[in-house]
């Protein structure tokens, strides 16, 4: 009996401790579970967030293509453009060349006539010191010679004086040894005889008295030297300008005494500074096309 209440208080307290020990496991598997669950959310989660950094990458290296193409693109412009200002350069480069070339030739034709008038000049100054003269002939701003009326006429006169002749015949001298240049002959057009007047008297009276002392230089000239009546009288002409080109605007004797003079203008030929602007208006010739090389001998 007493054996057998002993195997019946083990079987009880094995009873009591069963539910416990379920209880237990049953915790502990739930609590599995639980970090299972969070496992599996925390995983999801990181999932997702790892497509979204995909997609970003994806993004930019998209974007990075799209930057790399227009930096090619740009490139490319930027190449085309520094071919095409390369080419106005060399453009600009050879019309500043052929500017200054035209600069040159018409610098040499300026410098021609004031060369020729210098001469010109020099003869009338040599004659009138040996007459004694004074400072009569002058180079005014327009470039002509501008001879003293008083020298060669008496006032309201278009007799040319005795005194004067000497002047004249060395003038004549000087423009025949000048003529008889051909390279200066070449670009000289006329040789301009201008009368000029103050501006006292009426202006129809004025032009009669210009144009009378004008044409008795020219005459006086054929006359003196025959060779330019001759040879070179196409180059020569007489004009009238009255009192209509005034070199001094006030009202004395010392500025009637300047206008009334007698100028001589070189003009140069037209033909000549045409010739030299339609060279340097003409297109330049295209660079020949190179020849195709033969073909190899097999």
């Amino acid at each position: 009996m007493r054996t057998r209440r002993r195997l019946l208080s083990d079987h009880e307290g094995t009873r009591e401790i069963w539910p416990a020990f379920t209880d237990v496991m049953s915790t502990m598997a739930l609590i599995m579970f639980v970090l299972v669950l969070l496992a599996y959310v925390r995983n999801l989660i990181a999932e997702k967030s790892l497509q979204a950094s995909r997609q970003q990458i994806l993004l930019a290296e998209r974007q990075l293509r799209s930057l790399r193409l227009e930096l090619d693109e740009g490139r490319a412009q930027l190449a085309v453009a520094q071919a095409k200002v390369g080419e106005q350069q060399a453009v600009v480069a050879e019309s500043n060349r052929q500017l200054g070339n035209l600069r040159a030739q018409l610098t040499n034709l300026a410098v021609l006539r004031v060369s020729v008038l210098n001469k010109l000049k020099a003869a009338i100054e040599a004659q009138l010191g040996r007459a004694g003269g004074g400072e009569v002939a002058t180079i005014g701003e327009n470039g002509d010679i501008a001879v003293n009326e008083s020298l060669v006429f008496e006032y309201n006169s278009h007799a040319i004086k005795r005194e004067a002749k000497p002047v004249l015949d060395s003038l004549a001298r000087a423009l025949g040894n000048l003529l008889a240049d051909e390279e200066i002959r070449g670009n000289i057009d006329t040789i301009l005889i201008q009368g000029h007047t103050d501006d006292r008297g009426s202006a129809a009276f004025n032009w009669d008295l210009s144009a009378k002392r004008a044409t008795a230089v020219v005459d006086y000239l054929f006359h003196s030297n025959k060779t330019l009546a001759d040879s070179y009288g196409n180059y020569f002409a007489a004009s009238a300008y009255s009192k209509f080109r005034p070199v001094s605007s006030e009202k004395s004797e010392d500025a009637y005494r300047q206008n009334r003079r007698i100028e001589i203008s070189v003009v140069p030929k037209d033909t000549q500074l045409r010739k030299v602007v339609d060279a340097y208006l003409q297109p330049a010739a295209p660079a020949p096309t190179p020849a195709p090389a033969p073909p190899a001998s097999p």
